[in-house]
């Protein structure tokens, strides 16, 4: 099933962080705080401003982002979890660095 959003909202899945066992404690998924890193799969066409004009969002599917502990709207769609957010409640992207230039 796919799911196209409407203005400026997008679809993002969660990213889940790596576990690392330490002491050999092991906490329990309930406990575990939601990562706040995601990756967007959709995006709408953009927000609508008041003279009409469509002003296209700076996201795009395929792209990692932060965002806030509380924002959007969690979704199911089969099996998968999404979450659904307006794109001004994204922190940032996160770029890969590039990568040192060798010294000749």
């Amino acid at each position: 099933m796919n799911i196209r959003p409407l203005h400026d909202r997008i679809v993002v899945k969660r990213i889940e962080e790596k576990e690392q066992v330490q002491g050999g404690i092991i906490i329990p998924d309930t406990a575990k705080e939601k990562p706040q890193e995601g990756e967007v799969v959709a995006v709408g066409k953009g927000k609508r401003l008041e003279d009409g004009k469509v002003v296209p969002l700076d996201v795009k599917a395929g792209d990692r982002i932060l965002f806030g502990k509380y924002s959007g709207s969690d979704i199911k769609l089969g099996d998968e979890e999404y979450l659904i957010m307006r794109e001004d409640e994204v922190l940032g992207v996160l770029e890969a660095a590039p990568k040192a230039a060798k010294k000749a």
